[in-house]
Order: structure tokens, then C-alpha cells, then sequence
């Protein structure tokens, strides 16, 4: 078994899969603003959808909510690429929680994707 996609709910869902296809190398595989949805896409075949809330699913973005009540967390292949994308998103204006630091044995920061998004960016030495 392996986990196939996530879906989350944003308002800007052009403004959210440019940001994932720019800082985390995702490939688009379809976008459609008449449905309301975007599927991207990693180098391992999970998908990320992103879509508009829902309201027959009671759904809502973090934007509406004004929280942030999941994280999705990239692994880098080195430290240094975790340095050097921190570095691309402060450059670019993204909300960073701070530098990289040594977390739960880790090198690691957070930053918010567009619509409220909360991305954690780590590496990992291997075991």
C-alpha cells in the first residue's frame, strides 16, 4: 500500500500549485479553474490536489478558519539544499518561521504555501 494523493482546500489554487511547482519541484498534471482544482504531482507519483472548499463536504481553507490545523513535510536530499531553498523563499517574500535548526534530530524550518499552508523543510541524516 502506498498513499496516493492529499487534498487541500485553498482559496488561491493558482497562487498555491505555482508555489509548489516553483520551491518543490512538483509537475502539474492538470488544472482547471472551471472545476475549482489542480492535481500536481511528486518524483514518487503521490498527488497533491489542491481544490476550493467544498460546502457540501463542510469544507474550508486555513484562510477562512485563520488556522492552521495540518503540516506537509518535504525531505531534502542534503542539508545544505534545506539552507539553500530557506534562502530562495526569505529572498522571495515567503512567511519563514526563522533560520534551519537542529529539530527531533533533523535540519529543519517551516514556511507557509499560499492559502494558509503550513510546510515544514527538513533533511535528515541517514540511520
Amino acid at each position: 500500500m502506498r498513499l496516493n494523493h492529499l487534498d487541500f482546500y485553498v482559496p488561491d489554487i493558482a497562487a498555491t500549485a505555482d508555489f509548489f511547482l516553483r520551491y518543490f519541484g512538483l509537475e502539474l498534471r492538470e488544472m482547471s479553474e472551471r472545476v475549482g482544482r489542480a492535481i500536481l504531482y511528486d518524483d514518487q507519483g503521490t498527488e497533491v490536489v489542491l481544490s476550493r472548499p467544498l460546502s457540501k463536504f463542510a469544507g474550508a481553507d486555513q484562510v477562512e478558519l485563520e488556522w492552521q490545523t495540518y503540516h506537509l513535510g518535504f525531505i531534502l536530499a542534503e542539508r545544505s539544499d534545506v539552507d539553500r531553498l530557506h534562502g530562495r523563499l526569505a529572498a522571495d517574500g515567503a512567511t519563514v518561521s526563522g533560520p534551519p535548526s537542529a529539530i527531533r534530530g533533523g535540519w529543519l524550518f517551516y514556511c507557509a504555501a499560499p492559502g494558509n499552508i503550513l510546510v515544514e523543510v527538513g533533511w535528515r541524516p541517514p540511520l
